[in-house]
C-alpha cells in the first residue's frame, strides 16, 4: 500500500507543488510555517481539494479520479469534528454503517477500537462529555474503523492543552505503530513531527525543501525556518578546507569542505564577553546586542553583527555582563562546534 502522489494546486497566489512517497507501515510529517501548504496537500489526498496537475496512486490504483467518499482514506481533523448528537461508540460506527455494514457489526467493531484507545467506558458519552484527549482518540477510532489504506491526521494534538498534549502524543505513536497502511501527519510543532514520524517533508511557499529523518533534518537543516526550528544558528557561505566564509566572516568548522557549505552551530554553543577576550578563540566576531528575552531556563540573546545569531546563556551570565539592548559585545563560537555541510 505505498503512496506516490504529486500534488499540484493552483491559485491566484499560491502554487503548491509537492512529490510525496510513503512506504506502508511509515509515518510520513509534513512540516512547514503558516500558509506553507501543508494543509492544502492532505486535502488533496483526501480529495476535499481539487488538483490542478499531478496524480495520486495508492498500492498502484490511481486514487485522484475517485471521489472523497470512495478513497479508502481515514482522516483526523484538527478540530476532530466529531458528530455532536451520536455517543463516541456511534461516532466510531458512523464509517463502516455508510460502507455498509450491519448496525450490530459496526457497533462490535467500533467497541473494539474504543477498547483498543482506552475508551471502552466512555462509549455511551456524547462528544460535550469527552475531554481533549478523550476526543482525540475518539476520531482517531472513526479514523480507523473504516479500515483505511491511507491515514490522515491534519495537526491532530493542536486542540490540546500541554499536558494532555505529553500524554496522548506517546499513546498516539503506539497506535500509528499498529497502522499497516500508510500515514501522512500535518503539523507545525517540531516535537509532534519528531515523535511521531518515521520521515519528514519539510514545505515551505508551496515546495519541498528539506526531507530525511527526524535526526537528519535536526542535524543539517537546510533554511533559516528548519534552523529555527531545530534551534540551530544557520548560515551558507563558501567552504575552503576547514573554514567557510560567510560574508566577510571567516568560520573554523570540524569538517573539511570545498564550494558552497552550510555552516551550524547550537546558540549554546556561544560565548560571550564584554572585551576582547585573551587567548583570541578561532571564530571570534563582534556583535550588537538587538534584544535579550527568557528562553526557557536561560536568556536567549539576539547577536546583530557580520553575521546574525542567537546566543543562550544563563541569567547569571546576564547580569555578570551587565548585558543591555544596543550594547557592543564579543562573540565566539569554538570550532568543534561548528559543523559545515554540502549545500
Amino acid at each position: 500500500m505505498t503512496l506516490h502522489a504529486r500534488l499540484v494546486v493552483t491559485r491566484p497566489a499560491f502554487t503548491l507543488d509537492v512529490t510525496l512517497e510513503v512506504a506502508p507501515g511509515e509515518v510520513v510529517a509534513l512540516l512547514g510555517p503558516n500558509g506553507a501548504g501543508k494543509t492544502t496537500a492532505l486535502r488533496a489526498l483526501a480529495g476535499l481539494t481539487a488538483l490542478s496537475q499531478g496524480e495520486i496512486v495508492l498500492d498502484g490504483r490511481p486514487l485522484h479520479t475517485l471521489p472523497a467518499e470512495s478513497r479508502p482514506i481515514g482522516m483526523v481533523f484538527q478540530d476532530y469534528l466529531l458528530f455532536p448528537h451520536l455517543t463516541a461508540l456511534d461516532n466510531v460506527a458512523f464509517g463502516p454503517r455508510c460502507q455498509g455494514v450491519a448496525k450490530a457489526e459496526a457497533r462490535r467493531a467500533a467497541a473494539t477500537l474504543l477498547e483498543r484507545v482506552g475508551l471502552a467506558d466512555r462509549a455511551t458519552a456524547k462528544p460535550r462529555h469527552l475531554s481533549g484527549g478523550q476526543a482525540q482518540r475518539v476520531a482517531l477510532a472513526r479514523a480507523l474503523a473504516v479500515r483505511p489504506e491511507l491515514l490522515l491526521l491534519d495537526e491532530p494534538l493542536a486542540a490540546l492543552d500541554a499536558h494532555t498534549r505529553l500524554e496522548i502524543r506517546s499513546q498516539l505513536r503506539r497506535h500509528l505503530a499498529d497502522f499497516d497502511g500508510a500515514t501522512v501527519l500535518v503539523t507545525h510543532d517540531p516535537l509532534d513531527a519528531m515523535v511521531l514520524a518515521d520521515r519528514l517533508i519539510v514545505i515551505e511557499n508551496g515546495a519541498v525543501v528539506q526531507q530525511g529523518t527526524p535526526a537528519e533534518v535536526a542535524r543539517r537543516p537546510r533554511t533559516d525556518y528548519v534552523a529555527r526550528l531545530v534551534g540551530l544558528n544557520l548560515y551558507r557561505g563558501v567552504a575552503d578546507g576547514a573554514r567557510v566564509k560567510v560574508g566577510e566572516l571567516l568560520l573554523h568548522t570540524s569538517e573539511q569542505l570545498d564550494d558552497a557549505a552550510f555552516v551550524a552551530f547550537p546558540p549554546a554553543a556561544v560565548a560571550l564577553y564584554r572585551t576582547r577576550p585573551d587567548g583570541s578563540p578561532r571564530n571570534l566576531w563582534q556583535a550588537r546586542i538587538d534584544g535579550i528575552e527568557r528562553h526557557g531556563d536561560n536568556v536567549r540573546v539576539h547577536l546583530d553583527g557580520p553575521i546574525t545569531a542567537f546566543a543562550d546563556i544563563t541569567p547569571a551570565a546576564v547580569a555578570d555582563l551587565d548585558l543591555t539592548p544596543g550594547q557592543r559585545i564579543w562573540a565566539s563560537v569554538k570550532a568543534t562546534e561548528t559543523h559545515a555541510y554540502p549545500a
